[in-house]
């Protein structure tokens, strides 16, 4: 085991510090670290990986501190919710009276907002705690004091990114929950058939033309989605690293000393992007909330 251990690391030496590698590495699902191994269905490997367990561990989270925060009010029985209470009261008036009543109405407006809420807070928390440095201090400890075998479940929980809205994957499923809200929306407001012959605008002599281009404009919407959410976590992530990988590589290319003069801009300038993502987290979740909504009101009020 030793003599292996030692193999890699003469490898590791050799090969040098790989800035694409270790910025793949890191903002990657780690498929070929599964957390839990199950058997392919239909061709499709079912393997629990690392931005599955995220989507638990986020879902988990939201649900228990929401309900935590809201039986504890009402348990209270005060009249002036307080602390993380009136935090919570404040979003959700926001939510429903800033982007689900313009948007979808008063008439629709308690049978999408619990939606529009749920989209909000479960994205604000993924997005959230991708910023958090849970499975690199994890990694650390590992390192100097665990000692986990190579395939253990703390080995594979440390490869790949934390936040699940930066695969693909996951903002495509959250898109199409998103498509098929807007057909629900548009099918309870006009009835079934009536939403998609809403396509058509009246009777014009260009609806041979406008009439594909509506329908594969309400299929881009929820690719926008996708694109949107999962380039601008992702984008984040890389950025920081790129900036990062700057010491090491000029630590190699030149010396140690000038990858330690390097480190100071580098680290300044990463710590910045880091302040900037905190602000990305926050609008990602209501720019996806609030295009969910548009959306809908969109098929909703399709005569406007």
């Amino acid at each position: 085991m030793q003599e292996h251990a030692a193999t890699q690391a003469a490898e590791a030496a050799q090969k040098g510090f790989n800035a694409g590698e270790v910025i793949i590495g890191h903002v990657s699902n780690g498929t070929e670290h599964p957390l839990i191994h199950l058997p392919p269905v239909f061709g499709i490997d079912m393997s629990v990986t690392k931005h599955v367990f995220m989507l638990w561990l986020v879902a988990t989270v939201t649900f228990v501190v929401l309900t935590v925060i809201v039986r504890r009010f009402v348990a209270s029985k005060r009249l002036v919710p307080v602390g993380a209470e009136n935090g919570l009261e404040i979003i959700v008036e926001f939510i429903r009276d800033g982007v689900a009543l313009p948007n979808v109405g008063r008439k629709w407006l308690m049978t999408w907002t619990p939606l529009l809420l749920t989209f909000f807070f479960f994205i604000l928390g993924a997005n959230a705690i991708g910023l958090l440095p849970i499975f690199d201090v994890l990694g650390l400890l590992d390192h100097y004091f665990i000692h986990s075998p190579e395939h253990s479940f703390l080995k594979n929980l440390i490869h790949g990114s934390s936040t699940a809205t930066g695969n693909f994957n996951v903002t495509a499923g959250l898109a199409v929950i998103s498509f098929v809200a807007i057909v629900i929306a548009g099918s309870k407001a006009h009835g079934f058939f009536k939403h998609w012959a809403n396509l058509k605008p009246g009777h014009h002599w260009a609806n041979w033309l406008l009439v594909p281009l509506e329908f594969t404009s309400m299929l881009v919407r929820p690719f926008a989605l996708t694109m949107r959410l999962a380039a601008n976590m992702t984008g984040g992530h890389i950025a920081i690293l790129a900036i990062l990988s700057f010491i090491f590589i000029f630590a190699e290319a030149y010396s140690p000393g000038l990858g330690m003069v390097i480190g100071v801009p580098s680290t300044i300038l990463s710590t910045l992007v880091s302040g900037l993502e905190i602000i990305v987290v926050l609008v990602q979740a209501y720019v996806f909330t609030l295009l969910t909504a548009v959306f809908i009101g969109m098929a909703i009020h399709a005569h406007h």
